[in-house]
């Protein structure tokens, strides 16, 4: 087990939100995130799932309870129980990872930008078993493009600062998977979003995994939230784009379903 060998007081902190059933990949996920020490770790799970963790404790610091209201909820819950000196922060799912070095490189972008409110950057897709099916290279580009198009910042790896969350007051929780999308349009209006070169998450893409399993709700959803923040002119009119835009993402997603499935 990677454990954790603190230098100094961590400056981030990461919120790993769970339901239990995908607890399979948690312990992966936790050494991830440890490969950076200096990171306090939040996780978030309902009563009988948080007692049944107990080869994983030396990875978490905090264990927090759901409340059973949605997983933006709990990623809120989360993050106002980190201690107040953390600075930046994100969350990661259960069966996600972290590259090792990439908290450090954020945190490093965030410190000597301040006009940056959050870091992104690449993320490989991995299967059910691991292995890389794909990876994100999106780039700067991919934050204009929010307002008109699909959302292709990776949520994973991705820093932000903790001011600027809870200036926004959080996730909106109205939202079932495309919460992270309207943060990133709302963190849009506040400062820049900047993308770095590096590759730092894996997403693991499986039927299980809530924007995978359900994804034409997923996708209706990012169409609300880019209706949400366009000009009232526009909106009788977007649907020139919108409808192609959501065939596209649905035709993206089944095409790295196929790939997961048959690597």
């Amino acid at each position: 087990m990677v454990k954790k060998l603190r230098l100094r007081s961590p400056k981030s902190g990461i919120v790993v939100p769970s339901l239990g059933n995908r607890m399979l990949f948690l312990k992966n996920c936790l050494e991830s995130i440890a490969l950076s020490p200096n990171t306090y770790v939040v996780f978030v799970a309902p009563a009988d799932v948080a007692e049944s963790i107990e080869n994983c404790g030396e990875l978490i610091d905090l264990v927090v309870k759901d409340p059973g209201v949605g997983l933006a909820e709990a990623i809120n819950i989360g993050i106002r129980a980190l201690p107040s000196s953390i600075q930046y922060c994100s969350w990661i799912g259960e069966d996600d990872l972290m590259e090792q070095g990439s908290i450090e490189h954020c945190e490093e972008l965030l410190d000597t930008n301040s006009e940056a409110v959050m870091i992104f950057g690449g993320c490989k897709y991995i299967n059910f078993e691991g292995r890389t099916i794909g990876v994100n290279k999106s780039g700067q580009w991919a934050v204009p493009l929010l307002r008109f198009g699909p959302c292709l910042i990776p949520q994973p790896g991705s820093l932000f600062r903790r001011k600027v969350f809870e200036q926004i007051g959080g996730l909106d929780s109205n939202f079932g998977w495309a919460f992270d999308f309207d943060m990133f349009i709302r963190f849009s209006k506040l400062g820049k979003l900047i993308h770095t070169k590096k590759t730092l998450a894996s997403f693991r893409w499986h039927i299980n995994s809530l924007s995978v399993g359900q994804r034409y709700k997923s996708v209706s959803e990012a169409s609300l939230v880019r209706k949400r923040y366009l000009p009232k002119s526009l909106v009788k009119i977007s649907i020139l784009w919108e409808s192609p835009v959501k065939f596209l993402t649905l035709h993206a997603g089944r095409f790295v379903s196929f790939r997961a499935s048959n690597r």
